[in-house]
């Protein structure tokens, strides 16, 4: 049996920051799932430029040798490569979206979602809305467009309503606070969603597997958050500038992130919840879930991050090993659901 030629596809055609961090999981990727007697791994790199390379790895070094391809001379050569599957590395919207949707058109299948449940997540309001519709609490909100005033009292928490990684995200006190932290959020989106502040006790994240076309609720994954200190998680808890001039996964430290016992009675509680979002989104695959714990261990769905590497860093994979599902079986048990 010959090996599964995989397309990792890598970079971002809008902003340098996604195309670095699309670098820095999938480089993790290749890294530990290499076997070639299983797969034939390629790679496909998209620059903000809209040029697409063809590296022999992601080094910067064989990054900077591959030719620059226009998109039309691109799909030329990759339809000659035998492609069997892609594998989704890219975190902008156009690279969760239009990217995988080109994929579709050239009839070469990949691993996750469809560009149209990604289009829906990408969309904190609209996805707020799905769920609330099958039952699951959402905290009260306003999407608000410039010029638009909110009328929630503070606490508040504001945030553009398609951005990730807690960018423009701030927790407004008082309503002297709106301007600056409408301002913020503004910049990074044409909208904005004003929430009520949900009193804290815990946040966490979920991920689903479907495997053998049942629902798998993984182990949960904590986040380090204080009443008084801090109510919030921030971009700084997520991510910092590496020495390389790249980034670095500052929510990797156990000190800011754990597995939470399985036995803990939140979890079988956010598990059957997150079910509900899987279903109500129409994921496939996988699907990855925050939540928000109030004092009364009540789950309120704050947001979908539909996406794994496939890194031993990534959220999914993390909460995989924990349940005991190496990340070569993860990659295979998806791998499955297409061929």
């Amino acid at each position: 049996m010959s090996a599964l030629c995989i397309l990792h596809l890598v970079g971002s055609a809008c902003d340098q920051f996604y195309c670095d961090l699309s670098r820095l999981y999938a480089k993790d990727s290749l890294a530990a799932t290499t076997n070639p007697s299983l797969y034939d791994f390629r790679i496909a790199y998209i620059t903000p430029d809209g040029q697409w390379r063809f590296p022999a790895s992601l080094s910067q070094e064989d990054i900077a040798a591959a030719e620059p391809l226009p998109l039309g001379d691109a799909l030329k050569f990759l339809t000659a490569q035998n492609i069997d599957v892609m594998l989704p590395q890219m975190f902008c919207i156009p690279g969760m979206t239009h990217y995988r949707a080109l994929f579709n058109l050239l009839n070469i299948p990949y691993v996750g979602n469809t560009p149209e449940v990604m289009a829906l997540a990408a969309h904190k309001a609209r996805t707020k809305a799905i769920v609330a519709a099958v039952g699951v609490k959402v905290p009260y909100g306003e999407l608000l467009r410039p010029g638009d005033i909110p009328t929630i009292k503070p606490p508040a928490v504001v945030k553009p309503a398609s951005s990730d990684n807690s960018i423009g995200v701030t927790l407004v006190k008082d309503m002297e606070s709106y301007d600056a932290a409408l301002k913020a959020a503004f910049e990074c989106a044409d909208e904005v969603i004003v929430e009520e502040f949900i009193e804290l006790g815990r946040e966490v994240r979920c991920g689903i597997l479907v495997k053998d076309g049942k629902l798998v609720g993984l182990p949960l994954e904590e986040y380090a958050v204080d009443k008084h200190t801090h109510p919030i998680r921030d971009y700084a808890d997520k991510l910092k500038p590496a020495d390389n001039g790249g980034l670095s996964l500052v929510a990797k430290d156990h000190t800011k992130a754990w597995i939470v016992d399985p036995s803990d009675p939140i979890t079988e509680s956010v598990q059957e919840v997150a079910k509900k979002c899987h279903q109500a989104l129409g994921c496939r695959h996988y699907s990855l879930f925050d939540f928000r714990i109030d004092p009364q261990g009540q789950p309120w769905f704050l947001e979908a991050g539909l996406y794994c590497s496939f890194s031993p860093k990534s959220v999914v994979a993390t909460m995989a090993r924990a349940a005991g599902i190496s990340l070569d079986e993860l990659l295979l048990m998806m791998l499955e659901q297409i061929h």
